[in-house]
């Protein structure tokens, strides 16, 4: 059972600014690449910081403050963006770069890169190589390609790698169902513990929604698996 990686979803060919580009190229470059956020790369290639249309919009939240009109973010507003005024008097992208950036492998599964977007709160992250040079960008949007697949394509994976491969049991009686991504399991296996065992293989495939699982077993051994 192969996991996609971030090499397999991410965008190899990126735009990226450098940390003297100034404010209106780094809006420009944004607007003409239909793109939310760009990479801060130094002389090497190396990934820096990260500027996103919200660092850019700091100047524009915080330009009431700047006139003395008694604007104040809201508390969660501060505490998600410490730095949000001093961003907003930024002019280039060293000023106005969230760094160091969130990076990943290009080699890291597609589901971690998704867990670590959670963990930090970002949308997107710079793909960097061993020397930690830029190889790439993925974001949320790169990563629902995972579930794009087609259900006959997820079906023969569910049957090929899992049941035939995968459990080392007769699965002849499993019968395997997909639709828009939910796989539902039906029919009958000799062991309770083996029908446990194949409902969590086949929701860790790439591309499965959900699983349902009508199985039924002939044994009851699941007793003996809590002892």
């Amino acid at each position: 059972m192969k996991l996609r990686t971030v090499a397999d979803v991410m965008t190899a060919k990126v735009v990226t600014v450098t940390a003297k580009t100034p404010f209106k190229d780094i809006a420009e470059t944004l607007i003409a690449g239909g793109i939310s956020a760009v990479p801060v790369v130094d002389d090497d290639g190396h990934v820096v910081g990260m500027v996103s249309e919200a660092d850019l919009l700091r100047k524009e939240e915080f330009r009431e403050q700047f006139y003395r009109e008694g604007y104040r973010p809201p508390l969660r507003a501060r505490l998600r963006h410490p730095k949000g005024k001093e961003k907003a008097t930024g002019d280039t992208a060293g000023e106005l770069m969230t760094s160091p950036p969130i990076t990943v492998s290009p080699q890291a599964s597609a589901v971690s890169a998704a867990r670590l977007m959670d963990a930090h709160d970002v949308k997107r992250l710079a793909v960097v190589d061993a020397a930690g040079r830029l190889a790439g960008i993925v974001s949320r949007r790169d990563l629902i390609k995972v579930f794009l697949r087609g259900d006959d394509d997820i079906a023969a994976e569910v049957r090929e790698d899992v049941l035939d491969r995968g459990l080392w049991v007769d699965t002849s009686g499993v019968t395997v169902n997909v639709r828009h991504g939910v796989v539902t399991l039906s029919g009958q296996m000799d062991r309770r513990t083996e029908t446990s065992i194949a409902v969590r293989m086949t929701g860790r495939i790439d591309g499965v929604v959900d699983v349902i699982d009508e199985l039924t077993w002939k044994h009851d051994d699941s007793k003996w698996e809590a002892r």
